[in-house]
C-alpha cells in the first residue's frame, strides 16, 4: 500500500528514516534541516525510538557512533557549519567501519555563511571532510520524492558495505513541498556478527576500533577499505541522463541545479541548441563512465552548480580531458534562472566562454 502526501524535503526524508528502520536519531537543530530533527522529535517516542537533541554537534556524532556500533540503524542531520563539527566523528565512523546515516542540507558558505540553499559543501562531502583516507556514500537527491527514497538507499548501502553514507541536499530539497508516495515495503535486513551486543550470540567480546599503532596493521586496514571502495564504484554508480542521445553540449548537474537546467535544456533546444544532461544521483561513487561514454560524441560539457565550481575537476577526470569542461554557478545561497544558463550555452557555442 502507498499513499502521496504534500510534505516537506526534511519531513519526507525523516519519515523515510523511520520507516527504514532508523530508531535512533542524535541531532542538534541548524537552519534549514531543523524539520528533520523537529519530525524525529514528535515521532520517535511514538514508536519507541530514541530522540536526543544533544548539547553539540560533536556529542551527537558520537552517539551515532555509539549506537551504530550496537547494530543498530542510527542517522544525525545537521547543515553546513554542523557538519563541520561532525567531521572528525564521521572520520571515526568511516575507521571503525560503522554504517550510520548523515544528512547534510546545505546553506551557503563557508563560515556561518547564510541560511540560504547552496552545494558549496561538494568537496567536503566527496574529498572525504574529516581526517585520514576514506569516502562516504553520497547520494544527492533532485526532489522530495527522492528525499524520500535516497534515504531508504542510504541506509541499505550503509549496512551491505559496512561504512557511513550521507546524503547530501541543497537547502532548497529540504524546504520545499512536493507530493511524496510513502512506499511500505520490506526493510532490508542485514547481519552484523560484528555488533557490540555482548557474547549472547557470538564468542568472546566484539570490539570496534579505529587504532593501531602499528603502521604495518593500519595499512592493510586502509587497502582492504580501498578494495571494498572498489567493488562499490563498480556496483553502486546511479544516475539520471536527460536529451543526451544527440547532444553535442552535456550538462551536468546536481540538486535543484539539475531542476533548473532541465527547463534550460527545453528551452535551450527550441533555440536550436543540442544540449541533454547527465545528473549523479551518486556523487560518490561518480559517474565516470557515463560521462565518458558520452564524451566521445558531445563537443562540450558544462557543469551547473550553487558553488564556485567544486565538481568541474571531477566532471574533467572523468572524460580524461578529452573535452572542454565550461562552468556556471551561483554562490552565497542564489539560485541560477534557466535564462542564466541558456545564455551561457549560447556562449559556449558562439565561442565566447571560458574554459574553468
Amino acid at each position: 500500500m502507498s499513499e502521496k502526501v504534500l510534505m516537506k524535503g526534511n519531513e519526507a526524508l525523516a519519515e523515510a528514516a523511520i520507516a527504514a528502520g532508523c530508531r535512533h536519531y542524535f541531532g542538534y537543530p541548524i537552519t534549514p534541516q531543523t524539520e528533520v530533527a523537529a519530525y524525529m522529535a514528535k515521532k520517535m517516542p511514538k514508536i519507541n525510538g530514541t530522540f536526543l537533541q544533544a548539547e553539540s554537534e560533536i556529542a551527537a556524532i558520537n552517539m551515532v557512533i555509539g549506537a551504530a556500533s550496537a547494530g543498530k540503524r542510527a542517522m544525525t542531520s545537521s547543515s553546513s557549519p554542523g557538519i563541520s563539527l561532525k567531521s572528525e566523528g564521521i572520520s571515526y565512523l568511516a575507521g571503525c567501519e560503522l554504517p550510520a546515516l548523515i544528512v547534510n542540507v546545505q546553506r551557503g558558505g563557508p563560515g556561518l555563511g547564510g541560511i540560504q540553499p547552496s552545494q558549496s559543501d561538494y568537496f567536503q562531502a566527496i574529498k572525504g571532510g574529516g581526517h585520514g583516507d576514506y569516502n562516504l556514500i553520497v547520494l544527492a537527491p533532485a526532489s522530495v520524492q527522492e528525499m524520500y527514497s535516497l534515504a531508504f538507499k542510504a541506509f541499505d548501502l550503509a549496512d551491505k558495505y559496512r561504512m557511513p553514507a550521507m546524503i547530501l541536499a541543497d537547502g532548497t530539497m529540504g524546504q520545499m513541498m512536493e507530493p511524496v508516495e510513502l512506499v511500505d515495503g520490506e526493510v532490508e535486513k542485514y547481519e552484523k556478527p560484528w555488533a557490540t551486543t555482548g557474547t549472547a550470540n557470538h564468542e568472546g567480546r566484539n570490539i570496534i576500533n579505529s587504532l593501531s599503532l602499528a603502521a604495518p596493521e593500519l595499512e592493510q586496514w586502509n587497502l582492504a577499505r580501498y578494495k571494498k571502495y572498489k567493488v562499490i564504484e563498480e556496483n553502486e554508480v546511479k544516475y539520471e541522463e536527460y536529451l543526451t542521445e544527440d547532444a553535442e553540449i552535456i550538462i551536468v548537474a546536481f540538486g535543484i541545479a539539475s531542476r533548473v537546467s532541465k527547463n534550460a535544456i527545453d528551452d535551450a533546444r527550441k533555440a536550436g541548441i543540442k544540449v541533454g544532461m547527465i545528473r549523479p544521483i551518486t556523487l560518490w561513487p561518480f559517474p565516470k563512465k557515463a560521462l565518458k561514454e558520452a564524451a566521445k560524441k558531445a563537443k562540450a560539457f558544462l557543469s551547473v552548480e550553487l558553488n564556485m565550481g567544486q565538481m568541474v575537476d571531477d566532471v574533467k577526470l572523468a572524460i580524461d580531458c578529452a573535452r572542454p569542461v565550461y562552468f556556471y554557478g551561483r554562490t552565497g545561497g542564489v539560485i541560477m534562472s534557466p535564462e542564466e544558463i541558456v545564455g551561457k550555452l549560447k556562449e559556449i557555442v558562439k565561442g565566447d566562454a571560458k574554459q574553468w
